[in-house]
C-alpha cells in the first residue's frame, strides 16, 4: 500500500484530504507543520507528499526547496494545495519543484487521481532498464540518476521526466504539447508556460552555459528538441 504524506495546519482540509486518500486506497500520515513533516521524512519515505503552501514557517515553499535540495529526497512527488491561484504562484511553486498545484478549495476525488498518477508514474520510470548517452550527460533510468562528468545532478520528479523524453528522442522537435501532455498527463497550470519553467531550471542544472545550451534547444515557436551531439549518440 502506497503512503502518503499530508501536511497542512488546518485540521479539518488535512482530515478531509486524508479520508479521501484512504477511501482511495493510501495509507496516510497527517502532519500539521512542515518542520513535522522534514523529521518524519529522515525515518521513513513516503510514496507521495501532498504539500499546503500556506503554513507557519517553515511554509510549503520552504519546505518543497529543502527536499529538493536533498539527494535522498528529490524524487518524492509534491503536490502543492494552496487557496493562491495567481500564475505567478503556480510558476513560483513549480520553480522550486513542486510536481503538481491543486487550488483550494479541492475535489478529494481529483486529489486522489493526481496522487494516482504521479506514483503510477514514478513505478514507470522506475520499470525501465535505459542507459542514455549525449556528450558528458548520463541518464540511468535503472537507478533513476542522471549524472554529469560522472558527479550526480539532483533533479525533481518532473525535472527527471522531462529530461528522459528528451533524450529519448534525439533531434526530434517535441513540441510544448507534447512534453505537457507526456511528462504531466494533467493539466493542472493550463498553458505551455509550465514547459518553460522546467526546462528554464533543468538547463540550469545539466548546462555549461545555460543561455547558450548545448544539450536542450530551442526551437522557436514550436518547442524543444535534444541535440544529437556528433559521435555521441543517446541510443
Amino acid at each position: 500500500m502506497a503512503l502518503v504524506y499530508v501536511v497542512d495546519d488546518e485540521a479539518n482540509i488535512r482530515h478531509l484530504a486524508a479520508l479521501g486518500l484512504q477511501d482511495a486506497g493510501y495509507e496516510t500520515v497527517e502532519f500539521s507543520a512542515g518542520s513535522e513533516l522534514l523529521a518524519a521524512l529522515t525515518a521513513r519515505e513516503p510514496d507521495c507528499v501532498v504539500l499546503d503552501w500556506m503554513m507557519p514557517q517553515p511554509d510549503g515553499l520552504e519546505v518543497c526547496r529543502r527536499m529538493r535540495a536533498e539527494n535522498r529526497w528529490r524524487h518524492i512527488p509534491v503536490i502543492m494545495l494552496t487557496a493562491r491561484a495567481d500564475e505567478v504562484d503556480k510558476i513560483l511553486g513549480l520553480e522550486l519543484g513542486a510536481d503538481d498545484y491543486l487550488t483550494k478549495p479541492f475535489s478529494v476525488k481529483e486529489l486522489s487521481a493526481r496522487v494516482k498518477s504521479l506514483i503510477r508514474r514514478v513505478d514507470y520510470l522506475a520499470s525501465k532498464d535505459e542507459l542514455m548517452r549525449s556528450g558528458e550527460l548520463e541518464l540511468d533510468s535503472a537507478r533513476h540518476r542522471v549524472t554529469k562528468n560522472g558527479q550526480e545532478i539532483a533533479l525533481s520528479l518532473r525535472e527527471y521526466e522531462l529530461l528522459y523524453e528528451l533524450m529519448k528522442h534525439p533531434g526530434r522537435v517535441l513540441t510544448r504539447e507534447i512534453l505537457l501532455n507526456r511528462v504531466w498527463k494533467t493539466d493542472f497550470v493550463g498553458d505551455t508556460r509550465t514547459v518553460d519553467v522546467h526546462v528554464r531550471y533543468l538547463r540550469q542544472k545539466i548546462e555549461d552555459e545555460p543561455d547558450n545550451p548545448r544539450y536542450i534547444l530551442t526551437v522557436r515557436g514550436v518547442g524543444y528538441r535534444f541535440a544529437e551531439l556528433k559521435g555521441e549518440q543517446t541510443p
